[in-house]
C-alpha cells in the first residue's frame, strides 16, 4: 500500500490529524476482572499515556496470525513493540541460559512479524526495551541473555545514564547525556544487519540502536513511558506525521 492510501486507510497523519500509533501488547491467560477470570490483552498504561502526551493516537495491537501483520500495519502512521518478557533463544540461534524467562511465542512471532512489515512498508518504528531486542533479532542479530546492574530490584524500575553517538537519530533527539528509567536483565550482543549502536550505559552495554538506511527506525533499551521525557516518542510522532519520511521501503530482511 502506498503512504496515500494508507493515509487513506488510517485518516490521521498524512492527511493531517493525529497520527495513528500502534503498540503491541501482552496476551496474558486467566486473568480476573471483576467477577470473571479471562484472558486478557494488556498494556501497562503508560504507553498510551506517552504516545498521548506526544501527539499521537494510540492504538493496541495484541497478538494475532503472522500473515495480518503487513494488513495492520498499513493502517498505522507509526509502530511501537513494547517492552516484554524475554525473546525466546532459538529465534537467535541460541540456547536458553537458566536465568532467561520462560518464551512469549505468540507475541515473538506478532511483533517480529509487524517489525518485517514495519521495515518493508518504511513505517516509522520505535522498539522499546524487548521491543529493541526483537528488532535486532529481526535483522539477523544476537542477544547477551543476562547482564548485571541494570535492574534495580525485582519489581522496581531503576535509573542510570546513557550517552549519545554523535551523528546518531537517538543523538538529535536527545543530545545530552540522561538518566533514563531501567528495567533488564538482556541486551544486544552481535548488531543485526544495518543496524548501529546510537548509545551506550557507562559500562558498555548497548542502549539504543539505529538503521540510517531504513528510515525513521530506532530502539532505545530503557523504558520511556516510565518517565517524563517524552522527546523520543515525540520524534517518533513527528515522523508519523510525514508522509515523505515514510515513503521509501527498506530491502528484504536477512
Amino acid at each position: 500500500m502506498t503512504v496515500t492510501a494508507r493515509a487513506a486507510a488510517s485518516g490521521t497523519g498524512a492527511a493531517g490529524g493525529r497520527p495513528l500509533i500502534g503498540v503491541s501488547t501482552y496476551l496474558e491467560p486467566g486473568v480476573r476482572w471483576g467477577v470473571w477470570e479471562l484472558d486478557a490483552a494488556l498494556l501497562p498504561a503508560g504507553y498510551p499515556r506517552l504516545v498521548q502526551r506526544a501527539g499521537g493516537l494510540a492504538a493496541m495491537l495484541p497478538p494475532d496470525a503472522s500473515g495480518h501483520a503487513a494488513a495492520t500495519v498499513a493502517r498505522l502512521d507509526g509502530l511501537v513493540i513494547a517492552g516484554g518478557p524475554d525473546v525466546e533463544p532459538g529465534r537467535y540461534g541460541a540456547r536458553p541460559d537458566p536465568r532467561t524467562g520462560p518464551p512469549a511465542r505468540e507475541r515473538d512471532a506478532w511483533e517480529l512479524a509487524l517489525i518485517e512489515a514495519a521495515l518493508s512498508a518504511g513505517l516509522p518504528l520505535l522498539g522499546i526495551c524487548r521491543g529493541m531486542q526483537l528488532l535486532n533479532v529481526a535483522l539477523g542479530g544476537t542477544l547477551t541473555q543476562h547482564v548485571e546492574g541494570h535492574v534495580e530490584a525485582v519489581g522496581v524500575v531503576g535509573r542510570h545514564p546513557v550517552r549519545p553517538v554523535p551523528g546518531t537519530l537517538y543523538a538529535r533527539v536527545v543530545p545530552q547525556e540522561t538518566s533514563v528509567p531501567t528495567y533488564h536483565h538482556q541486551a544486544v550482543d552481535r548488531l543485526g544487519v544495518g543496524l548501529v549502536a546510537s548509545a551506550h550505559a557507562a559500562d558498555g552495554t548497548v542502549e539504543a540502536v539505529e538503521a540510517p538506511s531504513a528510515g525513521w527506525v530506532l530502539g532505545v533499551q530503557w523504558h520511556p513511558e516510565m518517565g517524563e521525557d517524552v522527546r523520543v516518542m515525540r520524534a517518533l510522532v513527528t515522523a508519523a506525521s510525514r508522509p515523505a519520511a515514510r515513503a521509501t521501503p527498506t530491502p528484504d530482511l536477512p
